[in-house]
């Protein structure tokens, strides 16, 4: 944080982790996560698939909700105005790149669903879905930092919901953007952490609240 930030009083007050978590994993679909593909195999992406991949395996042994996301259309007709050949290309819902990776997803457990825009929450249900299980704290995963993640962490903080986003959870393509956009969603929306912190958190969340 810088001296003109901090003197304004961007950052001072911490989020914190509420009553019960929810998990949301953006666009961890091939296209990013497998380098065959031109978005794919970013170092910071495959990081953060690994580590996700951790989280998630607690938090479905826990009884945590996740939800779980991949970016597809119909045709180039439906999408958004997008800037990126790829996208226009490849995320289509009969092409290979849009399926998710395996490593984070269990069809049997998350909540899948498609999404059009960038956050997760945008006319997608998710965040009616928390709200029904009485989520209060969000723990952000997925790529690509700059652009769905940040929308994702203000989406989420437009819901009320306490928000927490693992630095090593989360990827871009370059570290420059995926450190710029953490520190500045840090200072005014979301309390940046890591996963070892998360997983504290899932761990002191099911001793509190086991099952009997």
């Amino acid at each position: 944080m810088t001296d003109d930030y901090a003197k304004r009083s961007y950052g001072e007050i911490a989020v914190g982790a509420g009553e019960k978590p929810g998990i949301v994993v953006v666009d961890f679909q091939k296209g990013f996560t497998d380098p065959r593909y031109p978005l794919g195999g970013a170092p910071l992406v495959m990081r953060a698939v690994d580590n996700t991949a951790k989280l998630l395996a607690l938090a479905r042994r826990y009884g945590v909700p996740v939800a779980v996301c991949n970016t597809a259309y119909m045709n180039e007709r439906e999408m958004p105005y997008w800037k990126i050949t790829a996208v226009r290309e490849t995320f289509l819902h009969d092409h290979p790149s849009t399926a998710l990776d395996e490593r984070i997803h269990d069809p049997a457990y998350d909540l899948t669903v498609c999404k059009k825009g960038p956050s997760i929450f945008f006319e997608t249900g998710v965040g009616n879905y928390f709200i029904k299980e009485r989520v209060d704290t969000v723990i952000i995963t997925g790529c690509n930092t700059s652009g769905c993640i940040r929308a994702t962490a203000i989406d989420s903080f437009s819901y009320r919901f306490r928000t927490l986003v693992p630095e090593d959870c989360v990827g871009d393509i370059e570290e420059g953007p995926h450190h710029d956009n953490l520190r500045d969603i840090g200072r005014r929306y979301v309390d940046v952490t890591d996963l070892a912190s998360c997983i504290a958190y899932l761990e002191n969340w099911a001793r509190k609240n086991t099952r009997t």
